[in-house]
């Protein structure tokens, strides 16, 4: 499609404070019958998870005539229209109510102050179109006084309009806007490709970046260019909107991402922890994602499901890219690293699903998994692509160093598999045997056999062959976990898991209980409330101080438990004091993780 025949979409955000999104397309037709879709698999998602359901007052029209339109009775995300004749063009108006669409990570989209536009849930585009092929030419209408960001080229702009370059749909799908009354843009680089942050927050306040956190985003930048050697984007544009308002979530694109943190992310030290490595994790993407993608992944357009059977590659390496990043840039300290390392390692190697669940089938059921809550996560098992994919690569990066005597590790395989040539996006699939034949590249091993077990078998405990290999092991000791404690505080849960084998909120009701925990024996399962431990109210110190008295006696830790208006006491059987995980250095081992986390530029 040429750019005289692209799609014209104008999006009014006005309404945005309402989570409410106009959209009018004015689509080149020819007369007969014609196909519209709603883009239903949404990369990054990994999941049919085009909001349709948000997708209201639809109408068509003709040369000012009123169109009438059937959905598809199998395919709720298809429309039919019938054009009519000596007609070139039909135009279609859509809402967007967007309070529960945050680029797929559930929540609102919008509040007051700031909103977050992914172009995917305000447009339909031809069935059966690859989304290279297809050219739009958007606009949008922003509320008085509001600023922007995206990574789309600006052809003019107005008080509060802005017209962007035609793009194909790909492009346009790929490079979300976001907009606020309070904005920051910071330069990140001078030299091409450039890098851009570019923050909104519902307050001004929000936006106070330290002179730390800038030479750490800066260095991140350095960093990314040194372990992959290439960049495959023409500038870089940092969006990340710090609001407690906007739904959660960090989402992957070639030369953006879109990220939303805690609204004194920047400010608390806490929530800076816990969002360290939000931002490097969905930068590293545009290598490991984005220009190298899985082949089931890589779909023609939004229609063609996905095949996820390498998210361990795509998610887990990506979340052990990442948090190495948040380290090697100075966004995280080494502890803090080892501490956020402890806790995923803790939380897998208590995943009692993983003794009927493989890793590959968390892929595999993705859409599915990503919508169930906490409730017995550690029996059904989550996303654990993401964590134990971590594990997986820290492994493979303590085998590779030991092969080689220390002369290579993972950053020459990211090297080879992610660098080329620099330039524009452009995606190139690979396979299982794609990234076999790389790691024997870097160091000759049976990595074939390694993977497939790590992947595709079931186990009774975590991969921590990783940690142990770069001269570590995981403890337990009386100590707060720095990672966990932040976490408890911010979220406003205790997490009692390798104690007695349960999370539970502030007011009282448990989230998940490990399977065959002392908790689980008692008779205790998610969703019931505790209301009291040892004849008292209930409250995180209170089930702190019962734990350490029972350490050493015979006496049971004796539960208040609600079931559905129903009271009864469970006697928890456990006398082995707190247990908080952590990462304890074997003296008679090279420390290989320490350099590991040695930054690749000074």
């Amino acid at each position: 499609m040429s750019s005289a025949q692209a799609i014209r979409l104008w999006v009014d955000l006005t309404d945005a404070p309402r989570n409410t999104y106009h959209a009018q397309l004015e689509i080149p037709a020819k007369p007969g019958e014609l196909t519209l879709v709603f883009p239903k698999w949404i990369p990054g998602n990994h999941r049919p998870s085009g909001p349709i359901a948000a997708l209201t007052g639809i109408r068509m029209e003709a040369a000012g005539h009123a169109l009438g339109w059937r959905r598809d009775p199998v395919d709720i995300y298809a429309f039919h229209v019938t054009v009519p004749a000596g007609v070139s063009a039909i135009e279609v108006m859509l809402d967007a109510l967007t309070s529960q669409d945050s680029a797929g990570g559930g929540g609102p989209a919008a509040s007051s102050n700031i909103l977050d536009l992914n172009w995917n849930a305000v447009l339909l585009y031809p069935q059966g179109t690859n989304s290279d092929d297809v050219q739009f030419q958007a606009a949008v209408q922003l509320p008085p006084g509001w600023k922007f960001a995206t990574a789309l080229d600006v052809v003019w702009q107005g008080r509060n309009l802005v017209r962007f370059a035609p793009v194909s749909l790909t492009t346009l799908i790929d490079s979300p806007l976001i907009a606020g009354e309070h904005c920051r843009r910071i330069a990140l680089s001078s030299e091409p490709p450039l890098h851009e942050m570019d923050l909104v927050a519902d307050n001004e306040a929000d936006l106070a970046m330290s002179p730390a956190d800038l030479a750490a985003y800066k260095k991140l930048v350095a960093e990314t260019g040194a372990l992959f050697g290439a960049r495959h984007y023409r500038n870089y544009h940092f969006l990340l909107t710090l609001s407690d308002q906007v739904g959660g979530h960090g989402l992957e694109h070639h030369e953006s991402n879109d990220s939303v943190a805690g609204e004194r992310t920047l400010v608390d030290p806490k929530l800076h922890l816990l969002y360290g490595g939000l931002v490097p994790h969905e930068f590293a993407h545009s290598w490991n994602g984005k220009y190298r993608r899985p082949a089931g992944l890589a779909t023609p357009n939004y229609q063609e499901p996905m095949i996820g059977d390498l998210l361990w590659v795509y998610e887990g390496l990506t979340e052990y890219l990442g948090d190495l990043l948040a380290e090697r840039s100075g966004l995280w300290t080494a502890d803090q690293y080892r501490e956020a390392l402890a806790s995923t390692a803790a939380a897998l190697d208590h995943r009692t699903g993983r003794n009927w669940r493989s890793l590959e089938d968390t892929a595999r059921s993705v859409q599915l998994l990503r919508l169930m809550g906490p409730q017995w996560e550690s029996w059904r098992r989550g996303l654990d692509y993401y964590p134990e994919g971590e594990l997986i690569w820290l492994e493979v990066d303590s085998i590779i160093r030991q092969q080689t005597h220390g002369q290579r590790s993972l950053d020459d395989f990211c090297r080879r598999f992610h660098g080329g040539e620099s330039g524009p996006p452009k995606v190139v699939p690979y396979t299982f045997d794609d990234v076999v034949r790389t790691l024997n590249e870097i160091a000759p091993y049976d990595w074939a056999k390694l993977l497939h077990e790590r992947v595709g078998a079931t186990s009774t405990h975590a991969p921590l062959g990783g940690i142990e290999r770069e001269g570590w092991k995981l403890v337990y000791t009386d100590k707060p976990n720095a990672f966990i404690e932040a976490l408890e505080k911010v979220v406003k849960f205790g997490n009692f898991s390798y104690s007695l084998g349960f999370t539970v909120e502030k007011d009282g009701e448990l989230q998940d209980v490990i399977v065959d925990s002392p908790a689980y024996r008692a008779g205790i399962g998610p969703g019931m409330k505790l209301v009291a431990v040892n004849g008292r109210k209930w409250s995180p110190d209170i089930l702190h101080d019962a734990i350490k008295s029972a350490q050493g006696s015979d006496a049971p830790i004796d539960l208040l438990i609600e079931n559905a208006q129903f009271f009864k006491t469970c006697s928890v059987v456990y006398h082995d004091g707190e247990k908080n995980p952590h990462l304890e250095h074997v003296a008679s081992e090279e420390d290989l993780l320490d350099k590991n986390l040695q930054p690749l530029t000074q």
